[in-house]
């Protein structure tokens, strides 16, 4: 068993061998936890292929993530990384975030799978240690596979028979599998879930280890895609814990002025105004991918070395200045900074500050929220909106709850999220895929790319990615014509 790439992060003192026995990771619970720890970092830090050639928006979840984002209308990417993405066009076989985003999960879906069979077959970790270990394991797995069936195949509903990226569930299996179908994998991560939830533990060593809160909150976002709304109400509701006071950070009220000088009330959370970048500010952070200066990301750290606009950072994604204006003065959440410029640069973000430490959010309190609100709204619209104004008025002090009802309400919710969440998850692009809508650019000099002619539509391939030239080369079960229509 080879568990080189994350040697370093759980022996105290590496050996001068390429692989650890697994006795020495799995005789104990210190082990098996220390090769979590392991798997983790590698999850964040700076992914270096088998060829050796790394590239800064390729290197960890959070550049899967901010690809997404780029997708979007919200934001304008002004060029030089993720421009590709900007323009979705990044999905051949032969592309970077092709083969990234294919080789990156299944060597994290690698690395799991050795976890789970060495803990299930150790013989000197006692049961009751076993459980929140492989707990943690199957929430990780289902994670990773759910991230894989978002990027390289149509949306669940548009067909259950689709064909979705091979599922593996033993480590360093060394004969390639068949493409499954979207049913068989979703089947496979609910089970995963499902496992995790009954074994696992809330206990945890901090904001970057998964728990059976975290497997909620992942079952929460798989039933969202599903439109199994009862599901995804139950699992968000019991991510979040239920009471949106307990869940959101406490609030202080600090006066400021608007845009006219007058003064007003405003609410200072832990995260905003302060840069969002430290997953123990406040009690919001679900899950985060957490960084030190000394084990860092660095420049690959998205959406922060991105968003900032400073000399240590990349500086080249801006707002749609239309979506600044569906922010109030008094909104927590509104950090917009005006710049000295008038085209697609006009409107920048302070949400995110870049430095080497910024820990990147991967899940958060709010979508959990706005999940089980949304879930809410095709079976109690009433409660439904509550639940809304409910988070609404945690980040605007002056929130009035709106008389919108039936779709106009739907509409809501669905912007609620676009304001909640800019810059973390691609939540235009997920929620359009989901969805199975059209993502649209605005015109008038607002993007960089406009997308005049070719705009993303319903169940457009451009939402998912080919399967990988290597891939297919590598693996005589999945035929060479996979790609054709895709």
């Amino acid at each position: 068993m080879t568990f080189q790439s994350c040697r370093d992060e759980y022996l105290d003192k590496p050996q001068p061998t390429t692989s650890v026995s697994p006795e020495v990771v799995f005789g104990t619970k210190e082990g098996a936890t220390a090769l979590i720890a392991g798997i983790l970092r590698n999850s964040r830090s700076q992914y270096v292929p088998s060829n050796g050639s790394s590239s800064t928006d390729a290197g960890n979840l959070g550049s899967i993530y901010f690809a997404r984002t780029n997708k979007g209308n919200d934001v304008v990417n002004s060029g030089s990384w993720f421009q590709s993405d900007y323009q979705n066009d990044n999905r051949e076989p032969n592309y970077r975030r092709t083969a990234f985003t294919w080789n990156f999960l299944y060597k994290l879906i690698n690395q799991t799978n050795a976890l789970i069979e060495g803990v299930e077959n150790s013989a000197t970790i006692s049961d009751a240690d076993k459980a929140p270990i492989l707990g943690q394991a199957f929430a990780m797995r289902a994670y990773f596979y759910f991230e894989l069936s978002l990027e390289f195949q149509h949306t669940y509903k548009f067909d259950t028979a689709a064909p979705a990226p091979p599922i593996y569930d033993k480590p360093s299996q060394l004969e390639g599998k068949p493409m499954s179908t979207q049913s068989e994998m979703y089947a496979f991560i609910l089970a995963d879930l499902e496992k995790s939830i009954s074994i696992g533990s809330n206990d945890r060593i901090d904001q970057s280890y998964f728990s059976k809160e975290i497997a909620h909150g992942i079952a929460a976002r798989v039933y969202q895609v599903m439109g199994n709304w009862p599901k995804a109400a139950e699992h968000a509701h019991a991510a979040y814990g239920g009471s949106v006071d307990a869940a959101m950070d406490g609030a202080t009220v600090v006066e400021v002025k608007d845009n006219d000088g007058n003064v007003v009330e405003l609410y200072s959370t832990g995260n905003y105004k302060s840069g969002f970048d430290d997953m123990n500010k406040g009690n919001e952070w679900m899950l985060a991918s957490p960084q030190t200066e000394d084990q860092s990301a660095y420049y690959y750290t998205a959406p922060h070395g991105f968003f900032t606009q400073t000399e240590s950072a990349y500086n080249n994604t801006y707002i749609n200045k239309n979506f600044k204006t569906l922010f109030s003065a008094t909104d927590v959440r509104n950090t917009f900074v005006k710049s000295s410029r008038t085209d697609y640069r006009e409107v920048y973000t302070k949400k995110f500050v870049f430095s080497f430490g910024a820990d990147v959010p991967l899940m958060r309190t709010p979508e959990m929220i706005l999940i089980e609100a949304e879930a809410l709204y095709y079976s109690n619209p009433a409660a439904a909106h509550s639940l809304l104004y409910l988070l609404q008025v945690k980040r605007d002090p002056r929130a009035v709850k709106s008389a919108n009802a039936g779709q106009a309400l739907l509409d809501e919710i669905m912007v609620e999220r676009r304001k909640e969440l800019y810059g973390e998850l691609g939540v235009e692009w997920y929620d359009a895929k989901r969805l199975r809508k059209g993502l649209p650019r605005d015109q008038g000099g607002v993007h960089r790319i406009a997308m005049t002619n070719n705009p993303l539509l319903p169940d457009d391939k451009r939402f998912f990615l080919k399967i990988p030239q290597g891939e297919i080369d590598a693996n005589p079960n999945i035929p060479a014509s996979i790609n054709d229509n895709r």
